[in-house]
């Protein structure tokens, strides 16, 4: 049984964060992170809030991760990617992730959606 806070799918993440205010998507420009095509941000300036893996059931071809970003200045949104061989971006995108701080585990704790 799903419990009340627990989200399966991507739709139902995206949807919550929408709801929070914190879907704007942050693309991947070749140096940086974007976010809605304004402001492109150095890992240095970005902090990875929760990650979210979603498998495929039938096709790994739908596996999908989504990070949960906060910069410096505020802004909140995500990155989305799929993963594995069908990764949407280079490996200079994988490599500028791993390069993020995560928040500490207390934080990930209080951060719920």
């Amino acid at each position: 049984m799903q419990k009340e806070d627990e989200m399966n799918t991507l739709s139902q993440v995206l949807n919550t964060l929408k709801e929070r205010k914190m879907d704007l998507e942050f693309k991947w420009t070749g140096n940086g992170l974007s976010a809605g095509g304004q402001k492109e941000y150095t890992k240095g300036e970005l902090k990875i809030l929760k990650t979210f893996r979603f498998e495929g059931d039938s096709n790994p071809d739908d596996s999908a991760i989504l990070y949960v970003l906060r910069a410096d200045d505020g802004t909140t949104g995500y990155s989305l990617d799929a993963y594995g061989a069908a990764s949407n971006y280079d490996k200079d995108y994988s490599n500028f992730i791993r390069e993020i701080e995560i928040v500490g585990h207390e934080e990930q704790l209080n951060f719920n959606l």
